[in-house]
């Protein structure tokens, strides 16, 4: 009997709690203390108890179901069907403990009222497009102010929006509105680039004019001639032949095309035989 009761004090006494854990004492029920990780000793039960709570360990709770529909109205008054999940860990275990009857379903109301409120104060095409990381950090920031109102002791640590369509009814028309806008959007960026070079060719023909004027400025008639040579050679560099006529200079002659064909050609003997039979 005596080993017994030595046995049942022992392991109500020592108490092992692990790095990630933290030891929450109640006194007949009432708080006393929160043990750190390692070997604490406490009061024999049911004097002292120890509940240990794991506040390294991120939970997870999602809200609305991809492939679902969670609808929520957005500032602008459409309606967008959403998916979306918190994560969050335990802060200060004896708050989580004793301040809240079921965590898990305050969280989850608190995370449903915080994102009804970001929506609220955005468009659909904010909450469908670039507008998510802000919603996201919005929501967060509500949550755990109003947890912390709550003396929760929870701590959230991120949102992120996995689904945020326009209901399934009109979501085929919807992606072909935004078909249509993406093409418009890509179809101004190529006029505003095209603009843009053609500015930048213009600003540079007019930086060459003002280079040029200014030769022509210091040497008129130097500057006339080297312009007149360089658009001629411009002009002419495709052209296989140039035929320049000019007093005292004799001009080109295609020999090619003056000779006579070989047939009027013939041998000075052959010729002369010719010539003695006609004698005869």
């Amino acid at each position: 009997m005596a080993l017994l009761v030595l046995l049942w004090i022992l392991l109500s006494t020592f108490h092992r709690i692990a790095p990630e854990e933290r030891g929450v004492v109640t006194q007949f029920g009432r708080y006393s203390r929160t043990l750190g990780p390692g070997v604490g000793l406490t009061l024999p039960s049911p004097i002292e108890r120890v509940q240990k709570v794991d506040v390294e360990n991120i939970r997870n709770i999602d809200l609305g179901s991809v492939g679902g529909e969670t609808l929520m109205l957005t500032g602008d008054q459409n309606i967008i069907d959403i998916a979306y999940s918190v994560r969050w860990n335990v802060r200060d275990p004896e708050l989580y403990l004793f301040e809240l009857q079921n965590p898990e379903q305050t969280i989850q109301q608190v995370a449903e009222s915080a994102m009804r409120a970001a929506l609220s104060a955005t468009t659909l095409n904010e909450a469908i497009g670039e507008g998510r990381g802000d919603i996201e950090a919005r929501v967060q920031e509500n949550m755990q102010r109003i947890l912390d109102t709550y003396r929760s002791g929870v701590a959230i640590q991120g949102v992120a929006i996995k689904q945020a369509d326009p209901p399934a009814a009109v979501n085929d028309a919807f992606k072909a509105v935004s078909a249509a806008q993406q093409a418009a959007q890509s179809d101004i960026n190529q006029a505003r680039a095209y603009a843009l070079q053609l500015r930048q060719l213009s600003q540079g023909e007019a930086t060459a004019f003002d280079k040029v004027y200014e030769q022509y400025r210091l040497a008129p008639e130097v500057t006339r001639r080297r312009m007149y040579y360089e658009t001629m050679e411009r002009v002419l560099q495709n052209v296989d032949k140039t035929i320049v006529e000019a007093p005292g200079v004799t001009p080109y002659l295609p020999l090619q095309q003056s000779r006579p064909p070989a047939a009027a050609i013939q041998d000075p003997q052959a010729q002369g035989t010719a010539a003695g039979g006609a004698g005869r």
